[in-house]
């Protein structure tokens, strides 16, 4: 930390010249683009040129809260290396890592500015017919090849302490398993939704899941997952895709990504009610039914490639166990679908909410949209553990749909 400071933009443009990414000479240009919690983000190219680089440096301290809330810098290696194993596996999907300062906390990577977060699409209600199989494949990908059932046994429990992050999953173990489900001070909702907050935080038999699944979080170092999969994590075009910020990442649960993936596409689904003054109804529920199809796509592209990476590439003797890969998924599916619900109720009642439904300016209409993501979160929760296959998710989301 010694030699450590936060760059502006000025000092930004001038550390990248030194690297030599740019011929010499060059006339270049500098503005800082962050807009998330935690990172300064800053966008480097030459004057004439569209696209440049990005460096992204981790600051000491919360963006989102400020210098109270200290954070970890060891998180800038953190994701550095795992964009670096996600490369290996899934060449293309994450942004290439041109070099990393633990000094200054920094990676210099590949600028995506041809492509657009994925919540600004979805709030755009735009369609992205490719968008399933690929992330589908990555999320296949990036945790069957880091778990035990391919790993080397050494290898993976080396992984697991190169990406020991137990700073960042304490955020996560507060914000998405402790706080929203007591009277915390970090809880921030629309007032309008005091009464069924005050519900969930009386439901036992809610809780009772949430405490399990926190449980599983806590223990279960099954593969490298990305550990903050949402639609914003997710930069796309019409057909390509890029998974970012993996800071998060550590060994834990496989169905965590997957829920938390499953989490952002049915926080948008609750928001289109929110918006249905401003929206045709039928393309207000269109738009919703494409967003259900996209789920059930993302879990049969997941499922498919899952099964055939296992058949190909396990190591682990007893992966080859009759009925062991059927039971694995469904277990993944179980754990996703409480995982999201976890994820869903902390988007409304705790600290960091979501642009889908936070972009509803009138608070009854908001509330329209949140009272129904409670709805399915609370659902998710606690029917986690029976659901078997992916319409049993998509079935109970119509089901709380058409009972609110």
């Amino acid at each position: 930390m010694s030699n450590y400071y936060p760059l502006n933009s000025q000092q930004a443009m001038e550390y990248v010249d030194k690297l030599g990414i740019f011929p010499d000479h060059s006339s270049l240009v500098c503005r800082e683009i962050g807009d998330g919690n935690l990172n300064l983000v800053f966008h480097i190219k030459e004057k004439s040129a569209a696209t440049g680089v990005i460096i992204k440096q981790a600051l000491p301290y919360a963006r989102v809260v400020g210098e109270s809330w200290p954070l970890t810098l060891d998180r800038a290696r953190i994701e550095s290396e795992a964009l670096i194993v996600h490369h290996c596996m899934c060449p293309g999907m994450v942004p290439k890592v041109y070099h990393y300062d633990p000094g200054l906390a920094l990676t210099v990577m590949e600028d995506l500015s041809t492509h657009i977060i994925l919540r600004k699409g979805l709030m755009a209600r735009t369609a992205y017919p490719l968008f399933a199989k690929q992330i589908g494949s990555f999320l296949a990908r990036t945790l069957l090849l880091t778990s035990d059932i391919v790993l080397d046994p050494l290898e993976k429990k080396n992984r697991m302490i190169q990406f020991s992050n137990p700073e960042m999953c304490k955020i996560t173990e507060d914000l998405v398993f402790t706080d929203p489900y007591y009277d915390a001070e970090t809880n921030r909702f629309n007032p309008l939704l005091d009464e069924e907050v005050k519900k969930i935080w009386g439901n036992d038999k809610l809780k009772y899941q949430i405490a399990k699944l926190k449980e599983k979080f806590l223990t279960h170092s099954q593969a490298l997952i990305h550990g903050d999969l949402h639609t914003g994590s997710i930069m796309v075009t019409g057909n390509d895709l890029k998974v970012i910020d993996p800071e998060f990442a550590f060994y834990g649960p496989m169905g965590f990504d997957v829920g938390a993936l499953f989490a952002n596409l049915l926080l948008s689904y609750a928001s289109q009610v929110g918006h249905s003054l401003s929206v045709e109804e039928r393309k207000r529920k269109d738009y919703q039914n494409y967003l259900l199809n996209t789920i059930e796509q993302v879990w049969l592209a997941f499922e498919q490639e899952f099964r055939a990476l296992w058949k190909e590439q396990a190591k682990e003797p007893t992966a080859a166990a009759k009925g062991y890969v059927d039971d694995y998924i469904v277990r993944i599916l179980q754990d996703a679908s409480g995982f999201a619900g976890c994820k869903m109720l902390r988007r409304v009642i705790g600290l960091a909410h979501v642009e889908d439904l936070e972009s509803i300016e009138d608070l009854e209409s908001r509330a329209k949209g949140e009272k129904l993501a409670l709805g399915i979160g609370q659902q998710l929760v606690i029917k986690g553990d029976r659901i078997q296959n992916i319409k049993d998710i998509t079935s109970l989301v119509k089901k709380v749909s058409s009972d609110g």
